[in-house]
């Protein structure tokens, strides 16, 4: 393994073993990826980093080493795994290791905890905690693609060259603001494998103002999107590259009843439509036998006055809670949690552990009021 700011290149079968000797004396490692995913449905894994005490090592997942034993020790319960913004991570790395990483120490969520900005990036932060100035101007490069540059490399190790002794560094002030705690019981969500989890059958929730539409087309629209997300992920390509959004909205306000009316729309292609025309029309037909029981219609998508009004209540009241503790509001509760609150949903539903302990009595008193 590298150390300092030595230059890192990916790791042969030797570096693999030399890192995996790394791993099993570490209590904690420290880890990112690089990934894309403009091609796929899947993310695709092109590099893994990793740094230990003793430095830092990146692996080429397309060279075809054997990284079984190295799998083995990331998902070891008894080593601690470093990350910065770690979901994204975790679900790259979910399909290759059968579960999510854990345990878990996320440093966005711990400086989110000591007033930072939420979604603060892993530069900015380092900077802030380490007085480090991380280079840039990689973010957006074609990690599939290789050889890698020295550049890339070097941005890409940089990524986990600082991960441990900035988190340390979190650590010991959250302990000594009494929110280590937090950190962890947030932290320890991140293990939950339904954060991960496909379901095409809620993928309509990702279409906006879906209520604003009539009942039994929604129910179209919620087939169509379930049907796109099932091929989508079957093919593994791009949702969008099986039919646009508008597509799906256009097929599900027309109800075309046969192939010819569904390429008269021209929604997609004439080639897709009849590729696809089948598979449409199927899920459009079993649309239409669908009862319309839990459907809701709002001509407007949106609550009616009297729940606005709660939702603008708590979120005043919240923004006076996030003040006192210095902790941007979003991170104690998102707009989506007020607005779930103020339709009626018990706070336990929607607030849980030690948020529920900090702000549930005012939330709950607010709410009271009516």
């Amino acid at each position: 393994m590298s150390a300092g700011s030595t230059p890192v290149a990916p790791a042969d079968a030797a570096g693999i073993a030399a890192l995996c000797a790394a791993l099993a004396a570490a209590p904690r490692v420290a880890l990112d990826t690089e990934f894309m995913r403009e091609r796929t449905y899947l993310a695709e894994l092109a590099l893994l980093q990793l740094a230990t005490p003793t430095g830092v090592a990146l692996v080429d997942p397309l060279a075809g080493l054997d990284l079984g034993p190295l799998a083995a020790l990331l998902i070891d319960l008894k080593r601690t795994k470093v990350l910065h913004a770690a979901r994204q991570d975790l679900e790259v790395l979910l399909p290759r290791l059968g579960e999510p990483l854990a345990p878990v120490l996320d440093t966005q969520l711990a400086a989110a905890l000591l007033g930072m900005p939420a979604q603060i990036g892993y530069g900015d932060l380092v900077e802030r905690t380490l007085g480090i100035r991380l280079e840039k101007g990689h973010a957006r490069t074609d990690w599939l693609r290789r050889p890698l540059s020295a550049a890339q490399l070097a941005y890409a190790a940089d990524d986990v060259r600082y991960l441990l002794p900035l988190a340390s560094s979190l650590e010991e002030e959250l302990d000594r603001r009494g929110r280590l705690d937090w950190l962890l019981a947030d932290c320890a969500a991140l293990a939950d494998p339904a954060l991960y989890r496909v379901d095409p059958a809620q993928a309509w929730q990702r279409l906006k103002g879906i209520e604003s539409l009539p009942p039994r087309e929604q129910l179209r629209l919620r087939a169509l999107a379930r049907w796109r997300e099932e091929r989508a992920l079957r093919r593994n390509l791009p949702r969008g590259w099986v039919l646009s959004d508008e597509g799906l909205r256009s097929i599900a306000r027309a109800a075309p009843p046969g192939r010819a009316e569904l390429r008269a729309l021209g929604a997609l292609p004439d080639s897709a439509a009849d590729k696809l025309g089948g598979e449409i029309l199927e899920a459009l037909a079993g649309a239409a036998q669908e009862p319309l029981d839990g459907i809701v219609q709002r001509a407007d998508a949106r609550p009616d006055a009297a729940e606005q009004a709660r939702t603008r209540r708590l979120a005043d009241r919240l923004r006076g809670m996030a003040a006192e503790v210095g902790i941007a509001t979003e991170v104690l509760a998102t707009q989506r949690d007020l607005r779930r609150l103020a339709s009626g949903e018990r706070l336990e539903s929607v607030l849980g552990g030690w948020r529920r302990e900090l702000i549930g009595g005012a939330l709950a008193e607010e709410l009271a009021r009516g």
